[in-house]
């Protein structure tokens, strides 16, 4: 365990030691850790039925079923074999969960520190096969919403494990101003392996899955599905949120750029270019030359800046921004043939023609909805936000929403 300088945690108190007063420019928001028992919580994992979501995240696609991450909870499976009509089948409680990837009727989630594995070839039968422990030291980097420092003076990590936060209000002098932290040293293809969004932080390509933590890129041989084997962990950047795979690179998206790893040696990938922008949340997808790039400010994310950045990849070594739309409040995004697709928060999905990229042109936009993530599959398109899940079809140069699917 090592000290380090939280500067946002220094600048806040600094903001406020002048002031003597008892009021509540004297008080910071302190996130406590809930803590449960690595035995308990690795118990904890259960296949159980359909539920209602808390909160929608991420949305993966295999076969006729649909997966969406309810946040830290698990992953709810939606059965879409009637895409008119889609039914929700199971329920996997899988505690701090963010991410999932499939291959080979083989399901890999993160679980809190852990990589779990499912065989989910039968669908009324899944059964947990496999675990790869401690491999996910840092799966709870990040402060909650709204708390400036996380306290971990009781937090035992050789016997606990975080569940949670409680957010308490405390006097500035009761805060130390040092956080501990523990130390860390085409999107899916082959075989039979499902296709996750943008802001995937799984991804498969044959033998191999890549995840990236907020540091680090794993990388583990899943030759044998159930006992996968992590072959490289390194250092990939500060601040790494996705990962989108393309024609034999990597590209990760970062709070303050992106990164592009070469994986000729798929087993080691190494880092080719980094291309700088400003500071915020940032999903990418690829096709041909160009990367497009959103970046959300404000929260945690940073300043309040929200743009999609075109980014001219055609020399992978010396990346340069193309061109630079603004945007309300973008999130995932996704390409299908010539069409682009930005999911912009609460202003809706909005739809783009690629044929003279970087000069997009907006041909489409839904409206009055939430959107969070995308994924255009080859005969329909899937986007999810505020757990709604919604169909769209492709038709000629349309595009129509076939249903909407509320998850609670």
């Amino acid at each position: 365990m090592k000290k380090l300088f939280f500067f946002s945690i220094l600048l806040s108190l600094f903001t406020f030691t002048s002031c003597e007063e008892e009021d509540d420019s004297n008080l910071v928001t302190v996130a406590v850790p809930v803590t449960q028992s690595i035995a308990d919580f690795r118990a904890s994992v259960k296949i159980q039925e359909p539920r209602s979501i808390k909160e929608s995240g991420k949305i993966y696609a295999w076969k006729d079923y649909i997966f969406i991450n309810d946040k830290n909870e698990g992953v709810h499976i939606i059965d879409n074999s009637d895409p008119y009509n889609p039914t929700n089948i199971r329920f996997l409680k899988i505690p701090r969960n963010m991410d999932i990837a499939i291959r080979n009727d083989k399901l890999y989630a993160d679980n809190g520190m852990d990589l779990v594995v499912f065989d989910v070839s039968d669908m009324n039968n899944i059964r947990e096969t496999g675990r790869v422990e401690d491999v996910f030291p840092n799966y709870f980097n990040l402060a909650p919403e709204g708390a400036v420092y996380v306290d971990f003076a009781n937090f035992n990590s050789q016997e606990e494990v975080i569940v949670g936060y409680q957010l308490e209000s405390r006097k500035i002098e009761q805060v130390e101003i040092f956080i501990d932290r523990f130390e860390t040293a085409d999107n899916a293809s082959g075989g039979n392996t499902g296709t996750g969004g943008s802001m995937a932080r799984f991804n498969i390509m044959d033998n191999y899955l890549y995840v990236v933590d907020e540091s680090s890129l794993s990388v583990f041989d899943i030759s044998s599905p159930s006992e996968p084997n992590r072959i490289h962990s390194d250092y990939a950047g500060w601040q790494i949120e996705t990962i989108f795979n393309y024609q034999g690179y990597l590209y990760l998206g970062s709070a303050t750029g992106m990164f592009i790893f070469s994986i000729e040696d798929p087993a080691n990938p190494t880092q080719v270019s980094f291309i700088q922008h400003v500071q915020g949340c940032d999903p990418v997808v690829v096709k041909d030359d160009y990367a497009y790039v959103t970046i959300r400010g404000g929260n945690e994310c940073g300043q309040n800046f929200n743009q999609l950045n075109i980014v001219d990849i055609t020399d992978k070594h010396n990346p340069k921004i193309a061109k630079t739309y603004e945007m309300s409040n973008p999130y995932g995004l996704g390409i299908k043939d010539n069409w682009l697709f930005v999911c912009d928060g609460d202003a809706g999905l909005k739809v783009f023609d690629l044929q003279n990229t970087p000069n997009l042109e907006q041909i489409d936009h839904f409206s009055n909805i939430n959107t969070y993530d995308v994924i255009p599959l080859d005969d329909r398109l899937l986007m999810v936000g505020d757990n709604i899940l919604y169909q769209y079809s492709y038709k000629g140069d349309e595009i129509n929403l076939i249903s909407s699917f509320t998850l609670n």
